[in-house]
């Protein structure tokens, strides 16, 4: 094999990930400290994330009905990279959030407000 080939770069595909309180009355009245862990946990795995590049926003709407969601928008490997991603997101795995994925392609990134 030549050095070419074994240094060959992987090709990344996007992904989002939607996720949505498994109890949304949290919102208004609370979490329980249980649950305020797990979403703090979240945060982490979060920035953890984007600090390496996998991450590329995430953030949620502001409303605290059962309309609210997040979203993460993210770079995998494969449809079974980003599941794993979405699945070791600690507050899915603690049940305070629940996931979906998407296929997603980033048609451009604005010059905009950058955090």
């Amino acid at each position: 094999m030549s050095g070419e080939n074994a240094t060959r770069q992987l090709e990344f595909e996007e992904f989002l990930y939607r996720i949505q309180p498994t109890r949304p009355e949290m919102l208004r009245s609370g979490p329980t400290p249980e649950k305020a862990a797990a979403a703090q946990a979240h945060m982490d795995y979060l920035k953890n994330l984007a600090a390496e590049g996998t991450v590329i926003v995430a953030g949620r709407t502001l409303n605290n009905d059962e309309t609210t969601f997040g979203i993460v928008l993210f770079r995998a490997v494969s449809e079974d990279a980003a599941r794993e991603i979405m699945n070791d997101d600690p507050a899915v795995i603690r049940g305070v959030f629940r996931a979906v994925l998407f296929p997603f392609a980033v048609a451009f990134i604005g010059s905009g407000r950058q955090q």
